[in-house]
């Protein structure tokens, strides 16, 4: 269906509208995934609103205009708000109008005649592009927070918010009987922009918005991935309340700064209508310095009693407005594509652009993501395109302007040659993923990230050895790979300077007998450790540890058979697929598309040289579990058994997970028909509701002991 099509007549055009606005909706509340921009959507809004004042008998109470937000996920306990959380209703500035704020004076003036006087007073606060949550505190302590959901009933997101630092769980001194704050959860403008480059470099998609991050992060079921997220919130309103009168917006701000409640900033007062204008221009320009998203201002009346007189709709209280800003975009020329190479080794594209000032500042630069990006926009060096800060932040693309049809769309590919710009090494894009991604383990700009993961307590476990010591040791060019650690000698290490020139910090005596010890002790780890050290794609932990069991040593796998035949395996009759994995025993941790990554890796020119490289070095790792039939392997308590562990436990998850793949079972992520057991602790949530839905044998803590003792404890 077409964004804006012109029908018949309005009893045709309110039910498409209803249609296309539910649509928007869902995508925007419930998927955080819309597929249009904020003005386009409000330009719907309104066109549905103008029908129906025009045509009243087209008024239905389940319209979009008669609700707020969308339908609660059902995934989360549901919480009915004791005062509805309503919307506010839009004010936009006009394009090329003599009075932009048109819109705005018609507001002020509905508050001055239903008011009965001239100047009313108002407070102007910026209008967050975040997602709206409700506090609700008993007595000094946070009962739950909540989504708007649909402005009665919303989500229970308590354990996901607990984990957002500067919302105080409990307050110190005199606290209301009852306080619930609405206010906003949002992504703070430089921590999105670090999120995304790391998602980048990923290779996985990024957001397209700060308001997305944010609603996405807030949908997890599981709070360990939300307090791995940059949240933050700001208070800019109040629910249901038991305490001293509040008489006046500014009483509740100060109430506020009592209990520790960050609230929206800057936030002023203005007493007439020339003051609110004046405002509105400040806001205009001030917005850019703020550290979230923002995209309007938002208009209150002062007073509370006021407030009641003036009442609400069934949709948004009639005291306030939220004044929008255009979006600011600009034509330009896209001059070049530089290719940029991540940490972990994804090329990412970068369109070089003819300078242009876009919401208060210079832009000549815009990522493009990835080929996909690329393609779906038709974009060509040469090409005018229209630029904005997407969520006011990060310079993106729109699209092309009267793209020229002959032009040729930019290939990321053929611009490198199919070679990484930082090593020359072949570049892959692996099925199922958008990111093209060099494949060299000792490509000078994955340096970092390859020495950081070697090192990691999974992999080889050197001592003193994390990201900050991996970087000063690349900076000042001690290392461009992890094999180049078994060339280090302690003096350079116990010199090595982790801080600048300026403030130096030295690594010191100690810590560098610790990696030396450590290294040396690397070099007896079994071949798992090894393989899973090196950072092949697809090659986790317990792949790694199925590849050992093919294997005795690393010398044996770049030209294995077992290997080069689950390769070809894929185009084998299942009959005869069947019989090859049956032959050795293989789990689905190793398939054609492992064996494929593993044996392009080695064969490579780069792998090739690694192989060299631990020649040099006297290393040539061996397996300590190598049983490739399956008469070799000793049958284990748990041999052929899928874990799921969840919840909190006496011990970690990595002390259970290794008692369980000791007696020979596996551990997954995720609850399916495949899970035999799911090893349960205190808070288990989700899972343990799946694992109960799908019958699988649920087990705590001594079940799992007893289950040990009854088969073959190990």
């Amino acid at each position: 269906m077409d964004l804006f099509p012109t029908s018949d007549s309005p009893a045709k055009r309110v039910p498409e509208l209803h249609q296309l606005l539910n649509h928007h909706n869902h995508l925007y509340y419930t998927q955080a995934e819309p597929e249009i921009s904020d003005s386009d959507y409000d330009k719907l809004y309104r066109e549905l609103e103008d029908l129906e004042k025009s045509n009243p008998d087209l008024l239905d109470p389940n319209s979009p205009t008669q609700r707020v937000g969308s339908v609660p996920n059902t995934a989360f306990t549901q919480v009915t708000h004791p005062v509805p959380m309503l919307s506010i209703d839009d004010v936009f500035e006009l394009k090329d109008s003599d009075t932009p704020e048109a819109e705005l004076i018609a507001f002020y003036k509905r508050l001055q005649k239903n008011l009965g006087r001239e100047n009313i007073d108002v407070t102007l606060e910026p209008k967050i592009d975040g997602v709206a949550v409700t506090l609700f505190y008993e007595n000094g302590s946070l009962k739950y927070a909540a989504t708007r959901g649909d402005g009665t009933i919303g989500d229970d997101v308590t354990q996901n918010v607990r984990t957002i630092r500067n919302i105080p769980l409990t307050f110190t001194g005199d606290a209301p009987a009852i306080l619930e704050v609405r206010g906003e959860i949002f992504m703070p403008n430089s921590a999105f922009a670090t999120m995304n480059e790391e998602r980048d470099e990923q290779g996985l998609p990024t957001f397209a918005n700060p308001r997305n991050a944010t609603a996405g992060t807030l949908k997890q079921l599981d709070s360990r991935i939300v307090a791995t997220r940059p949240l933050a919130f700001l208070a800019h309103g109040l629910g249901a309340y038991d305490g001293p009168d509040l008489e006046a917006e500014t009483d509740f701000h100060e109430l506020l700064d009592r209990v520790s409640i960050p609230k929206n900033h800057p936030v002023r007062t203005a007493h007439n209508l020339e003051e609110l204008l004046e405002g509105i221009k400040l806001y205009s320009t001030e917005r850019h310095d703020l550290d979230h998203a923002t995209d309007g201002v938002v208009i209150k009346v002062l007073d509370r009693n006021e407030r009641e007189t003036l009442g609400a709709t069934a949709r948004a209280p009639r005291w306030a407005a939220a004044f929008k800003f255009l979006p600011e975009q600009q034509e330009t020329t896209l001059n070049a594509i530089s290719i940029q190479v991540g940490r972990t080794g994804v090329l990412t594209p970068v369109a070089e652009l003819t300078p242009v000032l876009i919401s208060g500042s210079t832009v000549s630069r815009a990522t493009l993501h990835n080929q996909d990006e690329i393609t779906k926009k038709g974009i060509y060096i040469g090409a005018k395109v229209l630029v904005e800060k997407a969520g006011e932040i990060i310079p993106a693309i729109v699209k092309t302007i009267d793209p020229d049809p002959d032009a040729k769309t930019y290939s990321l590919f053929d611009a490198v040659e199919g070679k990484c710009p930082s090593c020359q090494a072949p570049i892959t894009q692996e099925e199922g993923f958008v990111a093209w991604r060099c494949t060299n383990f000792e490509c000078p700009a994955q340096a970092v990230t390859a020495i950081t993961h070697f090192a990691a307590r999974k992999a080889l476990d050197i001592d003193s050895m994390g990201e900050s010591v991996a970087e000063a040791l690349v900076r000042h060019g001690h290392a461009t790979s992890p094999l180049d650690l078994f060339s280090l000698t302690e003096e350079t290490l116990a010199n090595l300077n982790l801080g600048t020139e300026e403030s130096p910090r030295r690594f010191g005596e100690k810590n560098a007998a610790k990696v030396i010890s450590s290294l040396e002790a690397a070099r007896s780890k079994p071949l798992n450790k090894w393989l899973f050290a090196m950072g092949i794609r697809h090659l986790g932990e317990s792949a790694a540890k199925e590849l050992a069991r093919l294997h005795q040593t690393l010398t044996e796998i770049p030209t294995s058979p077992i290997l080069a035949e689950l390769v070809k395996d894929t185009r084998a009759t299942a009959k005869k697929q069947n019989e090859f994995l049956v032959q050795y025993a293989i789990t689905g941790d190793v398939g054609p598309s492992v064996a494929e990554s593993i044996l392009t890796f080695f064969q490579s020119e780069a792998g090739q040289h690694i192989i060299s490289r631990f020649s040099e070095l006297g290393l040539d790792p061996k397996s300590e579990n190598y049983a490739p039939k399956p008469t070799d392997a000793p049958v284990l308590t748990f041999t052929g058994k899928t874990f799921v562990i969840t919840g909190t436990l006496s011990e970690s998850r990595d002390h259970f997970k290794a008692i369980i793949e000791q007696n020979g079972g596996k551990v997954s992520g995720s609850i399916s028909k495949k899970t035999n057991y799911l090893l349960a602790g205190e808070a288990a949530g989700s899972k343990l509701d799946k694992a109960k839905s799908l019958g699988v044998t649920i087990l705590d803590e001594p079940a799992l002991a007893a289950l040990l003792d009854e088969e073959s404890p190990s």
